[in-house]
């Protein structure tokens, strides 16, 4: 990076992106924070099994098909106006769902907090390549996927801290009306201080590939979502036989709009850049751990009998981790080099290989060794918090900054697909292995062969990642650099 680029970047950059951390932080926050809140919901609003799922999986489904979408708005009409039109939608969003007087207004509330997310998410990722000079990207990057962990730490604690205090008698519905002041204060503060940023031409948003790429998520994430609870009926096998048509459809759609001069919604030859399809492979594996939070307040629960409270302290550990991770990124890459990636996977991989040993070795309902367990839990969280920000930067250091929030939305997409799919898949081999049986013996069994299964999956992306690593990211080629805008 030469001094002359240096000094032409954005001299407000850090304020802007500390501003769209923001917009990063909320979303997974407000997945965590109702995870706590669900049994108080159901007392509250008498929710039944079914509304409570889709309480979580409305909001989980409409974000990850919106995403990419949420990206290329911000790459058209300006990422920090398309954040703080996402922000505006989020906070009323929020309203809806803490003034919910039944469980489908606050499902409609959770819907348009899903679309909000997506809208205002992926800005942040998006500015790192838009508005950094090489130099500082790692950094940025780092704090990226601090804010991550921070977000699953302060999820979980949040919520039973803003339940147990009752503030004003609201319960519950503090956790959403929480969102409110953030909102505002970053309105108030930030609006007036902030560059706009967006691709260098402008076009109107391709509305035909956004149709097409939302029915064909649609296609792939609301059975991943809704099949197991629902017992897997006939709609979910045929939605999911029906993904690779639609992907041919979706992609041929798109690669004609970009043939007759038009601005897809998904730039083809952005799409080709050498190791790109390769990175996003990693991005499918890299949150096969999605299910494991699940599956870990399964056994301690339901194994070890242990309370909610002390089940959610157990999770402090590795929420520690995955917060100092990403912090390590840059000192671990004097050493490493472009290596950092494959090997915070396999420090993944080595936690659940370890978690699965010491949980075997323990009597059965006898809680492990507390020490040797939080060590295994941190080095699970620190390996996923190091390798996010290098696996962010193999993706969006592959593109060009005029492509960047189609990258970020794409990105983000692929990782809540990841995060469907373990649930669904490694979900479905926990619950087919326990069959009815819920005493300690099966419950420990299953539980054991599913963490293994996501050790797996974590090794087969850090070996292609090896790859990627020999293979710099220098961005497109110069016949995928033309503007699709």
């Amino acid at each position: 990076m030469s001094r002359e680029k240096v000094a032409l970047a954005e001299p407000r950059r850090w304020l802007m992106f500390a501003i769209l951390l923001v917009g990063a932080f909320l979303p997974p926050l407000d997945f965590f924070i109702v995870n706590v809140a669900l049994p108080s919901i159901q007392e509250s609003l008498g929710t039944a099994s079914s509304a409570e799922q889709l309480v979580i999986s409305s909001y989980a489904a409409l974000y990850a098909l919106t995403l990419i979408t949420g990206g290329r708005l911000g790459d058209i009409y300006g990422r920090m106006r398309m954040f703080f039109v996402g922000l505006v939608g989020f906070a009323v969003a929020s309203l809806v769902c803490g003034v919910a007087d039944s469980p489908w207004v606050l499902i409609a509330g959770r819907s348009l907090q899903g679309v909000t997310a997506a809208v205002m998410a992926p800005q942040a990722l998006a500015s790192v390549q838009a508005i950094f000079p090489e130099s500082e990207k790692p950094l940025a990057l780092s704090l990226y996927g601090a804010v991550f962990g921070l977000a699953s730490v302060v999820g979980q604690a949040l919520g039973g801290i803003l339940i147990s205090l009752n503030l004003m008698g609201l319960g519950w519905r503090a956790i959403f009306l929480v969102n409110l002041p953030i909102a505002v204060l970053i309105i108030l503060v930030a609006i007036a201080m902030v560059k706009e940023t967006r691709a260098p031409h402008t076009s109107k948003l391709d509305l035909g590939g956004t149709a097409l790429s939302m029915v064909t998520l649609g296609a792939l994430i609301v059975p991943l979502i809704e099949g197991r609870e629902a017992g897997w009926p006939l709609w979910t096998w045929l939605s999911l036989a029906a993904v690779p048509l639609l992907a041919w459809l979706f992609w041929r759609y798109e690669t004609r709009l970009h043939q007759a001069q038009g601005a897809p919604l998904l730039n083809p030859a952005a799409l080709r850049t050498p190791g790109l399809g390769r990175a996003l492979l990693v991005a499918l594996t890299f949150y096969a751990i999605g299910v494991f939070f699940l599956l870990f307040s399964i056994y301690l629960q339901g194994a070890l009998h242990m309370s909610p409270l002390d089940a959610g302290l157990v999770f402090l550990p590795f929420g520690a981790g995955f917060l100092l991770g990403p912090l390590s990124t840059n000192r671990f890459r004097r050493f490493l080099g472009a290596y950092v990636n494959p090997v915070g996977m396999g420090l993944e991989v080595l936690g659940f290989v370890l978690l699965a040993w010491l949980v075997v070795r323990t009597p059965m309902t006898v809680s492990p060794t507390a020490l040797p367990l939080a060590v295994i839990l941190f080095v699970i969280g620190f390996g996923q918090g190091l390798a996010l920000p290098t696996l962010m930067r193999m993706i969006t250091g592959r593109v060009a900054p005029a492509y960047s929030g189609m990258i970020a939305g794409i990105t983000s997409s692929t990782l809540q697909i990841s995060t469907s799919l373990s649930v669904a898949i490694i979900g479905g081999i926990f619950y087919t292995l326990l069959g009815t049986d819920t005493d300690a013996a099966a419950i420990t069994h299953a539980f054991t062969v599913s963490i293994l299964c996501i050790a797996v999956c974590l090794a087969a992306g850090a070996a292609l990642s090896l790859g990627l690593a020999r293979q710099p990211a220098a961005g497109l080629q110069t016949a995928a650099m033309r503007p699709a805008e």
